[in-house]
């Protein structure tokens, strides 16, 4: 939102700058490109998904990994989506060509996992491509974890009322190296 209003102060102070030189070729050239930021945020609004607190505390939801749902915790201590070899099986990883060779602190213990990259990832609305993220070994963990490797793509997250926000960026704003923002 911030990035949109400084872009509407910069059109606004060019064509008053061009008001003020009268050339009516950039007065249309102008309002046109004003239209159009409005056209493009009123079309697409920012995807975002709710989730309650469940009874334990923990968020947890249904997401489509590759296509296939999975259950996951929200885990922002974790700096990585971690899947349980268990869930990796059932997308159809590749579990055989993996190599097991991060350290991994989990409440459970330290482990080892493969790293591996998700060609899709999608919580509700919210999709991201090409999401980092690691794979325990058998057994080694029961909960799959939505970490930071998701939610730093994310516009803003934040918890109020026992409700987890997640909210994404809006179509047009993509980028590969995007602001993150966490509200408390």
């Amino acid at each position: 939102m911030i990035r949109f209003l400084l872009v509407l102060i910069m059109l606004a102070g060019t064509a008053g700058a061009v008001v003020a030189y009268g050339d009516p070729d950039q007065i249309a050239r102008a309002s046109h490109k004003v239209s159009h930021i409005f056209r493009a945020q009123a079309a697409s609004p920012a995807p975002a998904v709710q989730i309650p607190r469940g009874q334990g505390g923990e968020f947890t939801l249904r997401a489509k990994i590759n296509g296939v749902t999975a259950p996951m915790v929200i885990d922002t201590g974790a700096t990585s989506v971690v899947l349980t070899w268990e869930t990796a099986r059932a997308i159809g990883l590749p579990l055989e060509m993996l190599e097991y060779d991060v350290d991994l602190e989990t409440a459970g213990g330290h482990t080892k996992a493969a790293r591996l990259t998700l060609d899709r990832l999608a919580v509700g609305k919210l999709v991201e491509k090409s999401v980092p993220a690691l794979v325990v070994q058998r057994g080694q963990m029961k909960t799959n974890l939505l970490g930071m490797s998701f939610l730093d793509r994310l516009e803003s997250w934040g918890v109020r009322a026992d409700t987890l926000m997640l909210t994404g960026y809006p179509e047009q704003q993509r980028s590969p190296r995007r602001a993150r923002t966490a509200v408390d």
